[in-house]
């Protein structure tokens, strides 16, 4: 295990663990995909090829996943929302996920035994604005509570989206999940949360499993590229864990370097891979972020035992690596390469810049002239008024 600390970044090295594989597999993906592909409002997100950054910073090619579109959310978080809420519905009406799809909810009996159900959230933004729009989707109900330090925006696009209440507490991520989880057993309402503890995990499993659609999309727009390198944001690390246990299956003949990236304030993963005993470790106190999606304190059980077995890197970085990242991407000469990332989606692209400064660590990490390099930009402007004062500034 090493650590090494360059300008504005700290980059972890251990050993990979295990063998190849994870529960986030093809099967599973093929699942999401199906429902995804039944509602009315899917279309692919683009894989854009950063040919402009590629060649400036001396690797084969850089591929960025473009989530800024997906179900106009401006985020990939409503793919595991809206996968999630249609698992529970298929239970409550006894039919099966493997062939159900989105217009089976749509009789009037189905319709109105799905508004019986009232789903509760913790969100630091996406995830519960995810939760929101699926749970109208359906027909449901969603109340939605987020931490300290949350912007109005967030909390007011949220109930836009469909939540019957959307409220900012003053409490920090962690403590907002177990108050929403008080609420859910309280009130009779169903806990739909994107974190796992011991006796929470099926929901949370299938909320992943829905990111996974993302992977599977990634893989055929790679059109036979297999990246050696993949850069992965993580909060709690659900997102991260998932797409990195499906990558890991799916090329599995050439398994790439996986890094994970979170904000040096509340790098919860980092220090569970630093402790080097298996075990997650938690971010205390009320840590300040702007990559409000990352800003999470204790990682996901269910995800975790595969980020510890096949993640070679992980980074922990201010947030000044974002923020610059965020005015680059949007700013490409070439039109086609502009990407409109949020301070969680430009992330990666920072800590990937940062790295090919230093040649050591260049080279520790395997990075040369015949890398392909893959990123997924999670968000768009989904704060337009906090994006256009950094991107501007």
């Amino acid at each position: 295990m090493k650590e090494t600390r360059i300008k504005n970044t700290i980059v972890l090295s251990t050993d990979r663990k295990g063998s190849p594989g994870s529960p986030f597999d093809q099967k599973a993906a093929e699942n999401a995909l199906r429902f995804h592909r039944s509602l009315p409002m899917y279309k692919e997100t683009k894989l854009v090829s950063l040919r402009t950054a590629a060649e400036k910073l001396g690797v084969k090619a850089i591929y960025l996943k473009d989530e800024s579109t997906r179900f106009g959310l401006k985020a990939f978080k409503g793919l595991g929302g809206s996968y999630a809420v249609f698992r529970i519905l298929c239970d409550k009406l006894n039919m099966d996920y493997r062939t159900a799809v989105f217009s089976d909810f749509m009789t009037d009996e189905n319709r109105e035994k799905s508004s019986e159900v009232i789903f509760v959230t913790a969100t630091d933004g996406n995830h519960g604005r995810g939760v929101a729009w699926a749970s109208s989707l359906f027909g449901c109900r969603a109340y939605v509570y987020m931490p300290a330090g949350s912007t109005e925006a967030r909390r007011k696009v949220i109930e836009d989206a469909g939540a019957e209440k959307a409220v900012i507490c003053d409490l920090n991520y962690d403590k907002v999940v177990q108050f929403a989880r008080r609420q859910a057993e309280e009130n009779g309402w169903m806990l739909i949360q994107d974190t796992s503890w011991e006796g929470y995990e099926k929901i949370p499993q299938w909320i992943v499993e829905g990111y996974l659609t993302m992977g599977a999309e990634i893989c055929k727009q790679l059109d036979g590229d297999v990246p050696t390198h993949v850069f992965l944001q993580a909060g709690v690390g659900a997102m991260a864990g998932g797409i990195l246990g499906y990558l890991s299956n799916a090329f599995a003949a050439n398994e790439p370097v996986f890094t994970i990236v979170e904000p040096m304030t509340v790098a919860c993963l980092y220090e569970s891979a630093k402790a080097g005993d298996g075990s997650i470790r938690s971010i205390s106190g009320d840590p300040v972020t702007i990559m409000a999606g990352l800003n999470c304190g204790t990682p996901c059980s269910i995800t975790w035992p595969t980020i510890r077995d096949r993640a070679s890197f992980y980074c922990a970085c201010t947030d000044d690596v974002s923020k610059d990242a965020m005015r680059e991407l949007v700013c490409f000469p070439n039109e086609k390469e502009r990407v409109v990332a949020g301070e969680c989606g430009a992330v990666t692209y920072g800590v990937l810049k940062e790295i090919i400064k230093d040649n050591s660590l260049k080279r520790e990490m395997g990075i040369d002239e015949e890398s392909i390099i893959l990123l997924i930009s999670t968000e768009g402007d989904t704060d337009p008024e906090e994006y256009k004062k950094i991107v501007n500034s």
